[in-house]
């Protein structure tokens, strides 16, 4: 076993401390048990607003337990030893009010608990994890080495556990994701459903990069579902791109630059491994806080860094950094967090997923078609009420939707509407008519824009500017009287411009 981190006399002070604050909650949780029974009237409505207090506060308590231990390293064992046991005394205190509290779990605080003895464990004994052969360089006169870098890996599991532990037991459903789950089932049930449907035909390509790095792919789709609703070829007005909505700069950075002209952002497979190399680098800078990395993937790694570093042990829900966000990252990250726990537990809000026939194949065109002909000769079906032109363009992202492929060309489409081509699509009458869709177009001509008049202009010198109207075009789209056509400063006009 290799050296410890405190002196035998303080190891023994705050080990009993420590310990104590334990042994309160864990006989707090047998107490809590039998109040509930006793006390708590099964008829009366769930406190939303005070189970997720105390649900809050709980995080904040382990986040608190931390600072201790950092206090702790950085030569302060006295004020870490009072943080420490305030926040287990806290957590206990918190844990007998669960019990008292209709619809808190208290679950919730026996995980607590082992994470607050882990914490200790790592700190008296930072080593003993590893096994008695287990040989750790001794730490250096800064307290720096392997020792202390192994501690706080530790320490980023112990927080967080995004890996080696399900996701649902890490999603805080705090008020503000309680109002995100109102939003994604209410107004947003729409773009809900539409993100399920897009996923099942992108999971394939999708999926298998977050798995390999043991992200929940519950996270996956809620990132999707926020970021793009699972429209590969989705735009912001920010200029992110893609179904993972990439910037220009951070995409060139994970690898999702332009290839043949291609911008690799619109392609699923690729998009989906960058976010995880994306996610991974926040998870590793931020301490594992997945939390603060979805804050990250909206807001900026640049930003996050700063708050982190400034907020030590603070998470995303703490006053001094979820006011310092944009008002967008703050619906973001819990936007994100309740549409994965719908993709988790959608049974338990009314939710039903429709069931989707995922299985995908090739289609070798047998005439020159473009997806979209494809997409209205495919019509529609019960459980695909706006048709197939979405998964087409997701399922095929290099072609765009009016480019004419030749006969020979293949199209990746869902395996059931394989026999629907050649039953609908070969059709000589209905294939001339769709033809003559694919062909048209809304005619070409000057748009309107709007004018403020200025100083010196007339509607003479307005036409010739235009170069698409006249004098007499120019007053009747205004019903400007002639012969004198007067025009005043400030006028707001509507001028016809082929600009």
């Amino acid at each position: 076993m290799g050296p410890s981190l405190l002196g035998d006399t303080m190891q023994t002070r705050l080990f009993a401390c420590c310990t104590a604050a334990c042994l309160l909650l864990v006989s707090t949780q047998a107490d809590a048990l039998r109040l509930r029974d006793r006390l708590v009237d099964r008829s009366q409505q769930i406190d939303e607003t005070a189970v997720s207090r105390l649900y809050q506060q709980v995080g904040q308590l382990t986040s608190d337990y931390q600072a201790g231990i950092e206090l702790h390293r950085s030569g302060q064992p006295q004020a870490g030893q009072r943080q420490m046991q305030q926040a287990g005394q806290t957590v206990a205190e918190l844990a007998e009010q669960c019990g008292r509290t209709q619809g808190c779990e208290l679950m919730r605080f026996i995980d607590a608990f082992q994470a607050l003895l882990r914490l200790q464990g790592l700190l008296l004994d930072p080593d003993g994890m590893a096994g008695d052969d287990y040989l750790q360089p001794p730490l250096d006169v800064a307290g720096e080495g392997v020792g202390t870098e192994r501690l706080g890996v530790e320490l980023a599991h112990t927080r967080a556990m995004i890996k080696g532990r399900p996701l649902n037991e890490i999603i805080p459903l705090n008020e503000p994701v309680h109002a995100a789950l109102d939003d994604w089932l209410t107004w947003m049930r729409p773009t809900l459903i539409e993100a399920w449907v897009n996923y099942q035909f992108l999971r394939e390509e999708m999926q298998p990069a977050y798995a390999q790095a043991g992200l929940p792919e519950a996270v996956l789709f809620g990132i999707l579902a926020k970021e793009s609703a699972g429209r590969v070829h989705a735009v912001s007005r920010a200029g992110a791109s893609g179904p993972m909505q990439f910037m220009p700069a951070t995409g060139r950075r994970y690898g999702l630059g332009a290839e043949s002209g291609f911008d690799m952002r619109f392609d699923p497979s690729r998009a989906s491994r960058a976010s995880v190399a994306y996610l991974s680098d926040r998870l590793e800078e931020l301490n594992h806080d997945l939390e603060l990395s979805l804050a990250a993937y909206n807001s900026g790694e640049g930003r996050l860094k700063r708050l982190s570093d400034k907020h030590r042990g603070k998470g995303f829900w703490s006053d001094s950094i979820y006011h310092a966000l944009p008002a967008e990252t703050q619906d973001y990250v819990p936007k994100v967090l309740a549409a994965a726990w719908l993709f988790l537990h959608p049974e338990d809000y009314g939710l039903s997923f429709p069931k989707v026939d995922a299985r995908l194949t090739e289609l070798r065109l047998s005439m020159p078609a473009s997806l979209g002909e494809l997409s209205m000769c495919f019509g529609q079906t019960p459980d695909q009420p706006a048709g197939w032109f979405r998964t087409l363009r997701n399922l095929n992202p290099k072609v765009q939707a009016k480019d004419r492929l030749p006969a020979g060309a293949l199209v990746r489409i869902p395996q059931r509407l394989h026999g629907t081509y050649a039953e609908r699509c070969l059709q000589p009458e209905l294939r001339n008519r769709l033809a003559d869709l694919h062909q048209a177009r809304y005619p070409e001509g000057p748009r309107v824009v709007a004018y403020t008049v200025r100083r010196g202009d007339t509607l003479a010198s307005l036409a010739r500017n235009s170069r698409c109207s006249g004098v007499a075009d120019i007053a009747r789209l205004n019903d400007i009287a002639g012969p004198n056509y007067a025009i005043r400063v400030g006028q707001t006009l509507k001028l016809p411009t082929c600009s």
